[in-house]
């Protein structure tokens, strides 16, 4: 049992941890996004009138489509962290480098729509600051 212990790579505690700071980040700055752009649907189409009803849009309206990415990438977190595999600093260092990526170069629709965000709503600057401040410190 204490080779199997061994056998796993050194730092996977260190990796899981920083991955742990950029998902909570992620969330955060998601919930925000999700958050902002409910208000553009609900001035443009109207009140939306339940939670089922948001998550049913947020899921699957085109209005939401663009922050798939950032679903997609809080998803891969939580399937390396809970897989198989350890979670090695090479495996981390993938995912954190992919969040830096999105939020700071944006691919083409995710960046045009996320950087109008950032300009015009103070919620989505602190969250995406959280983010970009945990990715600072995951090397």
């Amino acid at each position: 049992m204490a080779d199997v212990e061994r056998s796993r790579p050194e730092g996977s505690r260190h990796a899981r941890e920083r991955l742990h700071g950029v998902r909570d980040g992620l969330l955060r700055l998601h919930k925000a996004l999700l958050e902002s752009e409910r208000v553009g649907y609900e001035r443009a189409n109207g009140r939306i009138a339940s939670s089922q009803e948001f998550l049913q849009l947020a899921l699957q309206h085109e209005w939401f489509a663009w922050l798939r990415p950032v679903s997609e990438l809080i998803v891969q977190i939580d399937e390396l962290q809970d897989g198989e595999e350890p979670v090695t600093d090479e495996r981390a260092s993938v995912l954190v480098e992919r969040t830096r990526t999105l939020l700071t170069d944006g691919q083409a629709s995710f960046g045009r729509r996320y950087h109008e965000l950032l300009q015009r709503d103070p919620t989505v600057l602190v969250a995406h600051g959280g983010v970009i401040g945990r990715l600072a410190t995951v090397h």
